[in-house]
């Protein structure tokens, strides 16, 4: 008997004088949760823009730096020269560069520029030299 009244007891004291929630309640609720999802999404949004811009960037920095070492391993050529083309396996880029000779006439120094483009934007510029090496 004893035990019946204390589950009573604890059961009213849970209880309280409270039925449920009212719709005001909830509805704050529900706007609460709906204002911190759309923060939340928009925070994911902006990650995965900078995320996209960081890998294009990346992927510009490599193709112009192996276009570079590609252009300095070639024959010498007489400046001004240059040359355009699309990289294979780099969809959606470009790579332009030139050469140009830093005394008229080229006397054996050149400045080498790489630029890489994707989506008709420059990302990277490169420039190096190369020398005329007589072996």
């Amino acid at each position: 008997m004893k035990r019946l009244r204390l589950a009573s007891k604890v059961r009213r004291a849970f209880q309280g004088s409270s039925r449920g929630f009212t719709l005001i309640e909830v509805l704050l609720a529900l706007g609460l949760v709906g204002i911190i999802a759309i923060a939340f999404l928009g925070g994911l949004s902006t990650a995965s823009r900078a995320v996209l811009t960081a890998d294009v960037r990346a992927t510009a920095e490599s193709l112009a730096r192996s276009e570079m070492e590609y252009v300095k391993s070639q024959p010498y050529q007489n400046a001004p020269w240059d040359y355009e083309g699309d990289p294979p396996g780099y969809d959606g880029y470009a790579v332009e560069v030139s050469a140009e000779p830093l005394d008229d006439p080229d006397d054996g120094i050149q400045e080498i520029t790489v630029a890489v483009i994707h989506d008709d934007k420059e990302i990277v510029t490169l420039v190096g030299y190369k020398v005329k090496r007589d072996v």
